[in-house]
């Protein structure tokens, strides 16, 4: 799952506690198997998060869990824009 955030500038500390706070919750959910935060090294308020489940339906859990709901909507209130979510799996899966 790719998860894009635009932050506005400043309040980087209490970004990165409710990035942290939002990774330590999935690390106890089922299905989860790691995430990766990146940073734009030209804009240092966009993150890329990739994290990896062992289904979109793992995923699609966490995302509809309250607490996690909770988290995000305390981190919107730094960002930018909304929130992206971009599903990819593994292997090749051509529509026929």
């Amino acid at each position: 799952i790719l998860i894009k955030r635009e932050f506005k500038p400043g309040n980087r500390l209490e970004i990165l506690n409710l990035l942290n706070d939002l990774r330590s919750a999935a690390l106890k959910q089922e299905g989860y198997i790691s995430g990766l935060t990146l940073t734009d090294p030209e804009n240092s308020n966009q993150t890329l998060v990739i994290g990896t489940w062992q289904s979109l339906e793992a995923w699609n859990h966490w995302k509809d869990n309250p607490e996690r709901q909770k988290l995000d909507s305390m981190l919107e209130i730094y960002q930018e824009s909304p929130t992206t979510y971009e599903p990819y799996t593994i292997g090749i899966g051509f529509n026929k």
